[in-house]
């Protein structure tokens, strides 16, 4: 995970999945992603014991350092938030050493390198507003002279970083592509703009494909297009409508055939706009609102998993 002690400790999604891991008396390890490294073909890392506490003063406490292979491990859930740069992709391409010795990784490498999260949604088409990838100034232009309102974003972003507005008008269109795409360097999103921002972008937590019943709509502070926590939004749980179980039940077989354990949906009126599957968050807002337990729920499916899976034949 990210440094653990910067994490927000009233919102921390990770946090609960490691209270829930030390409820059930499993023993836990941390790491961050630099002290992972590979010698003759094995993964290893330094990593310390960690204990996690209901304390917002003291919310964990370290052992000493000591260096292993990470197959002597059972599972490893990895939870380092995007951009998925070169260094978050090296990572995971450690971890696939660790899968390949019968480590469960969640989510697995596998999906974390085959699904950009806003990529990834494009597989659903009927399920998403029109959406157009591209680095040409040209053809962005176009795509705005098209629908008029859009929204304009990197492929690697979270939290609401570099999401620009362009109205009618094409107020600074020009810069803002030329910004986003570095003069033509990188692709970027357009998407037509959807008015039901304003009551909020919902984050729909799946485990193993099924959904948590309440998503957490993300209302957008005033003046903002924006509703993710990190820019600001309020967060509102809310019950599941049958249009995001419509939306649920396209993306379902896919996310359980590529293993997805943990997967945050996010939709927007009746549009999804993305599919988390890094480190999605929300877990703490709507067990604090609805009485759930999402990360003991995850926990459980992850010890199923254990129990059903290859470690038999793996010597530690």
């Amino acid at each position: 995970m990210d440094p653990i002690a910067d994490i927000a400790y009233k919102k921390d999604s990770t946090l609960a999945m490691l209270w829930a891991i030390q409820a059930r008396g499993w023993s836990l390890y941390y790491m961050e992603p630099d002290e992972l490294f590979l010698q003759d073909g094995r993964a290893w890392s330094r990593m310390r014991e960690l204990e996690a506490y209901h304390d917002s003063e003291r919310w964990y406490d370290l052992g000493t350092p000591q260096v292993q292979p990470l197959a002597e491990l059972d599972v490893i859930l990895m939870r380092q938030d995007p951009p998925v740069d070169s260094h978050f992709l090296n990572v995971v391409h450690l971890l696939g050493f660790a899968e390949r010795e019968g480590v469960l990784v969640v989510n697995p490498t596998r999906a974390l390198l085959e699904c950009n999260e806003k990529l990834f949604a494009q597989q659903f088409p009927h399920c998403c507003a029109p959406t157009q990838v591209s680095c040409d100034e040209k053809i962005l232009r176009a795509f705005h002279g098209e629908h008029g309102d859009v929204i304009f974003k990197p492929l690697d972003g979270m939290g609401g970083s570099g999401i620009f507005h362009v109205g009618p008008e094409g107020r600074n269109l020009g810069a803002i592509i030329e910004t986003l795409t570095e003069r033509g360097r990188h692709q970027i999103m357009a998407q037509r703009y959807i008015p039901e921002i304003t009551e909020g972008d919902t984050r729909i937590l799946l485990i193993d494909g099924e959904p948590v019943p309440y998503g957490l709509a993300r209302v957008p502070m005033a003046g903002e297009t924006r509703g993710n926590l990190a820019a600001g939004g309020r967060g509102v749980s809310r019950e599941l409508t049958d249009r995001d179980r419509w939306l649920i039940a396209q993306v379902q077989p896919t996310l359980r055939d590529k293993g997805l354990l943990f997967v945050g949906l996010d939709v927007i009126g009746d549009y999804i706009t993305e599919i988390n599957v890094t480190s999605p968050t929300c877990i703490r807002e709507i067990d604090d609102q609805r009485g759930t337990d999402i990360a003991g729920d995850l926990m459980d499916v992850i010890a199923r998993r254990v129990e059903t899976g290859p470690r038999q034949d793996i010597k530690k």
